[in-house]
């Protein structure tokens, strides 16, 4: 494994199988970026990251969009320290521009349940921007619990716990470049 001192600095790589190499991650990324830059030729956009795992893949879809793009973020917790969502979801950084009229993106880079994501995109919706559409690099439709909106979606990914790319385990391994998921997740 590339990476292998950082993972095993950080948990026991046993555990551990890589789900997507850097290179797929980088080709899903462009592909998301292409299609977003098809449909809002001649726009502009307010992407708003939800931190913190979306801060790599944001990143590396902003160097791609050739549409003019303004940043913003918000976090919002629904997992704590746990593993699984604990079903309420809590605003800790708001954003703090004016919202009305503009095209939103909503960059996440997985999304599970939906809770975190439909309360956010309500919410957005409320403020009377001229759009809202979600990106995620990552979309786990096997476990959603409220329907959500999901426009551009890199990849479905499995029941599995993943870490790396800005994904993490008790916020460690966000750095690893690859995704490898939890073989053992207890």
């Amino acid at each position: 494994m590339k990476y292998g001192n950082s993972l095993k600095s950080s948990l026991d790589e046993r555990n551990f199988t890589q789900y997507l190499r850097a290179h797929e991650i980088d080709a899903t990324v462009r592909e998301l970026a292409d299609r977003i830059n098809k449909d809002y030729e001649g726009k502009q956009i307010l992407l708003i990251g939800v931190l913190k795992g979306a801060i790599l893949f944001m990143a590396d879809l902003i160097r791609h969009l050739k549409v003019e793009t303004d940043v913003e973020f918000v976090r919002l917790s629904s997992y704590g320290k746990e593993r699984t969502s604990s079903g309420t979801v809590t605003l800790l950084k708001d954003i703090q521009s004016d919202i009305k009229g503009k095209h939103i993106l909503i960059v996440e880079e997985i999304i599970d349940s939906g809770r975190t994501l439909r309360f956010l995109f309500d919410r957005l919706t409320a403020s009377g921007p001229a759009s809202v559409e979600i990106v995620t690099l990552l979309d786990k439709t096997s476990k959603r619990v409220v329907e959500i909106p999901v426009k551009y979606a890199g990849r479905k990914v499995e029941d599995q716990f993943l870490v790396g790319y800005g994904l993490d385990l008790e916020e460690r391994c966000r750095n690893l470049p690859d995704i490898y998921y939890l073989k053992y997740p207890n």
